[in-house]
């Protein structure tokens, strides 16, 4: 598998200023220092995955999608294929997702002005180590034919990591990125099918908590102090990052995978509303976001509602502090 390899000119920031000038993010780094945990020693990596076995039903909701899809002409055994590939398939780019993210954090220890938001950046940076580890130790031992990174989230990691401007970068990866992650991460038990891979989920995700709210912490304030047209190139950024995204859970990997005509799948999971609520249900924890650092503005919004990405987002939206 090639890499990716992206050279963008950084402004490194270092200060003389020692006092904590931030501290709820002094207090989030504080909570990460004692949230720590190891890859090799915390996971029971005797768990069995009995990857490609029958599964059980999944709910009547699920089971009429199944109905309804390209795979029933071929038999109630292609939905368990598919589920289990989805789970190959959605882990992979966890794990690719969790590099690009570790180099984040890492140009995000060298940009941000603050010794805080630096330490807190630095706490991350090993989180996203450990996520790696964990993610490509699972897809190694435990799946059979892992699936290399998606076109649409390999070009978004690009494009975060091309902009030299810090703020975009957080913004793509701490908002967008990280808060889609923390979400599918919750929703593992009623998405995968071992113990392991929900136990692994279950850890990341405590990590991924904080590190919305670093981002969160980071970018509330400033988008207030921005031009129109500063402002309308973090709208364009958003809107591009949720298109890239929701082009991503199309499928068309694992349609390929699976051999089912492509353009088959692909309409499937853009219509069919169990994909569709599923889609809503982690971008919610994106919108959220949003709102909380003043980002969710009518233009977004709209685009948002045109990607049919808000559904489950308005119940759970804060009005964004003055």
């Amino acid at each position: 598998m090639s890499g990716l390899s992206v050279t963008t000119p950084v402004r490194a920031q270092l200060t003389w200023h020692y006092e904590s000038e931030m501290p709820r993010v002094l207090s989030l780094y504080e909570r990460a220092k004692s949230a720590q945990w190891n890859a090799s020693t915390d996971v029971d990596w005797s768990i069995e995955v009995p990857f490609g076995e029958p599964l059980p039903d999944d709910s009547a909701f699920a089971m009429a999608s199944f109905e309804a899809s390209p795979l029933a002409r071929r038999g109630r055994g292609m939905w368990d294929t598919f589920r289990w590939e989805l789970q190959s398939w959605m882990v992979s780019q966890f794990l690719h997702g969790e590099q690009g993210a570790l180099v984040v954090a890492a140009r995000l220890v060298e940009v941000v002005p603050d010794l805080d938001s630096k330490y807190y950046a630095a706490s991350q940076a090993a989180d996203e180590a450990r996520h790696v580890e964990v993610f490509s130790r699972y897809l190694r031992e435990k799946v059979p034919h892992p699936y290399p990174i998606n076109p649409a989230l390999s070009e978004l990691i690009e494009d975060l990591l091309s902009d030299s401007r810090w703020d975009i970068t957080a913004l793509g990866m701490q908002i967008v990125v990280e808060a889609l992650a923390m979400a599918a991460f919750r929703l593992a038990n009623s998405t995968f099918h071992d113990r392991l891979i929900c136990d692994i989920t279950r850890l990341v995700a405590r990590d991924e908590a904080r590190h919305v709210s670093f981002g969160v912490l980071s970018l509330e304030g400033i988008y207030r102090e921005m031009t129109s047209a500063e402002l309308a190139d973090r709208e364009e950024m958003v809107l591009d990052s949720a298109s890239l995204m929701r082009r991503r859970f199309l499928l068309e990997d694992v349609w390929d995978r699976i051999e089912v005509d492509r353009g088959e799948g692909v309409d499937f999971a853009a219509h069919n509303e169990l994909m569709i609520k599923y889609r809503q249900a982690i971008f919610a924890r994106v919108v959220t976001a949003l709102a909380n650092i003043g980002l969710l503005t009518p233009r977004v919004r709209d685009g948002l509602q045109r990607l049919d990405l808000i559904g489950f987002a308005d119940r759970s939206i804060r009005v964004p502090r003055a």
